[in-house]
């Protein structure tokens, strides 16, 4: 498989060039996040303005397109104020930690057959690994705050993580089991026309998963981490200036993250169908259709209450997708069909362990 960092093979043999090489691509990706994510709160406040027949942005350049670089330089010059009693290294340190994981997870994307940054072989497990990381910046900067909203949204946000990454995580395994693999490259390799994308196949399974990668995200209907109504702005209630535009930054880009991991699992990645798309156009539009989805969500439907959150969870999804994914196992088995990587691989064991 060629990938992103192969092509950088002309700078050289030497370590150092490797390195210089690796930097380049972390900058570029960095960059690329930054203006995807700032155009992205833009489409967002542009959508929510149409459905409430409002205009929404419309004076900082030619049609508000410069909207979110003057937001940017506000939030920028603005002071970093620190709680007095606050942890003040955790305060300003949790962040740049949400922000640097949420930047991690890119590395293993595909854009299209071998347009990714690193292809390894478990880099669903890794995605898994780095989206539940996540949570730990926004527990410590509830702690680190020394508020009693910041606190009380943190513990909220690892309680909500906790409910539907158990549910994620079956319905993720039900991919597994129909590909045989943890590779994304893989996984999309195996839906190679329309009616093999796993979206029709695993309906119940691809709609629980586009829900918890909702409530994941701390997204509408499940933002209770930072309700306003009830918490002022939740955890990040004493942040400002830049350390509140990384929180923001990371939570967009966890958002455009999980639509591309969504888009991946279920709907065929880059694969157009019939259509003569090139594959990082098609992957481009599938995840803008993902992403307007949680836009759509946030503006038609109301906050859940905290209770029946976590009952949808344990109650709901739960049972569901466990049912669902022994329906899918008994139906492999039955007609001799399960992959032989799941009959010898020591994954699929790590994965139900981690689910059970």
């Amino acid at each position: 498989m060629i990938n992103i960092t192969n092509t950088l093979g002309w700078f050289g043999s030497s370590s150092l060039f490797w390195i210089i090489g690796q930097i380049l691509v972390t900058l570029l990706i960095v960059v690329l996040l930054l203006v995807a994510v700032a155009y992205y709160t833009l489409a967002e406040r542009k959508i929510m303005a149409s459905i409430q027949r409002r205009l929404g942005p419309n004076v900082v350049g030619p049609w508000g397109l410069l909207q979110p670089l003057a937001d940017g330089l506000k939030l920028i010059i603005k002071e970093i104020i620190i709680p007095k009693r606050a942890n003040a290294r955790l305060f300003v340190f949790s962040p740049y930690l949400t922000f640097v994981l949420s930047v991690l997870g890119w590395a293993v994307v595909p854009f299209g057959f071998g347009v990714v940054v690193a292809d390894i072989d478990m880099s669903l497990l890794y995605l898994l690994a780095v989206s539940s990381l996540g949570v730990y910046g926004i527990v410590l900067a509830g702690w680190s705050s020394n508020s009693r909203y910041a606190f009380m949204g943190s513990v909220r946000s690892a309680a909500q993580m906790i409910s539907y990454e158990i549910a994620m995580g079956f319905a993720l395994l039900g991919v597994c089991l129909c590909s045989g693999s943890l590779s994304l490259t893989a996984i999309v390799a195996n839906q190679a026309c329309i009616s093999s994308w796993y979206t029709l196949a695993l309906f119940p399974l691809s709609v629980v998963f586009f829900v918890s990668i909702l409530a994941e995200t701390n997204r509408a209907p499940f933002d209770l981490p930072e309700a306003e109504a009830e918490l002022v702005s939740g955890y990040n209630t004493e942040y400002s200036s830049v350390t509140f535009a990384l929180f923001f930054l990371g939570e967009y880009a966890n958002m455009l993250l999980m639509s591309s991991l969504w888009v991946l699992l279920f709907w065929g990645g880059w694969d157009s169908g019939f259509l003569p798309i090139p594959q990082e156009i098609c992957f481009g539009l599938k995840v803008a259709a993902s992403a307007y989805l949680f836009v759509l969500v946030r503006a038609i439907l109301p906050r859940y209450r905290y209770d029946k959150l976590l009952e949808l969870g344990w109650k709901v999804f739960l049972p569901l997708t466990m049912g669902f994914v022994a329906l899918v196992l008994g139906i492999l088995v039955s007609f001799d069909s399960l992959p032989y990587a799941f009959e010898v691989s020591a994954t699929s064991d790590f994965l139900l362990k981690r689910c059970l």
